[in-house]
């Protein structure tokens, strides 16, 4: 990539951010409703029609300061030892996102709320969901390539994404109710080592005991 073209990335990079950042600012401050596209706008310093250019709405522009998160992840993923099984380097993954990230979520106290507001604001969930599967996608395809089995044929990578997507995602729901349950990377490594230590099912054979009862005709 040529200087000029890392420029240009960068520049679109910082008005998408500066996008979504505004939109979160104002969906906290002043509640979901109170938000247009116009005051998202008018925060970041840009037109409609350079707002339009990246988002279909404002809903899509408060969920994207998430879509990068779960980016930084995957690609922490992605870079884990070979060696490592599926749900041990996605935890890593996780730790190296909440350790090394300044933007990680616990870093900043208006991410719980962001993550909070999603619960409360119906119209929040179909954009958020977009990102999730999308990034969930992502998670497959590394997972996949990492095993060397193909996602569309062989279920094992779709399943392991999706217990590490629902370990973390447990962790986060402790983490934004109410009530003193931990930190979030305390959490995630108790939701983990929960999936670690869960037992294997206990197979019961059903026993049918039939009775004859003769009949003795004299």
């Amino acid at each position: 990539m040529s200087s000029a073209q890392g420029r240009r990335t960068r520049k679109v990079q910082e008005s998408r951010a500066a996008m979504a950042n505004a939109a979160v600012d104002l969906a906290l401050t002043h509640g979901l409703d109170q938000v247009t596209v116009e005051t998202i706008s008018d925060r970041a310093d840009v037109s409609r029609r350079t707002f339009s250019r990246y988002f279909t709405g404002k809903e899509d522009a408060v969920v994207d300061a998430l879509r990068v998160d779960y980016a930084r992840i995957n690609t922490a993923l992605a870079a884990r030892p070979e060696g490592e099984s599926p749900l041990t380097a996605y935890h890593r993954a996780l730790r190296n996102w909440l350790d090394d990230e300044p933007t990680a979520w616990h870093r900043l106290p208006r991410s719980a709320d962001l993550l909070r507001l999603l619960h409360e604001e119906p119209s929040l969930l179909p954009a958020y969901l977009r990102v999730q599967d999308e990034a969930k996608a992502a998670s497959v395809a590394i997972v996949a390539d990492r095993l060397g089995l193909d996602a569309e044929r062989d279920l094992r990578p779709a399943l392991a994404v999706s217990l590490a997507v629902g370990a973390f995602g447990t962790a986060v729901r402790f983490w934004i109710a109410p009530g003193e349950n931990g930190g979030l990377p305390h959490l995630i490594d108790a939701a983990f080592a929960a999936l670690a230590d869960e037992p294997a099912p206990r197979i019961t054979t059903a026993i049918t005991t039939t009775t004859t009862t003769s009949t003795t005709t004299t």
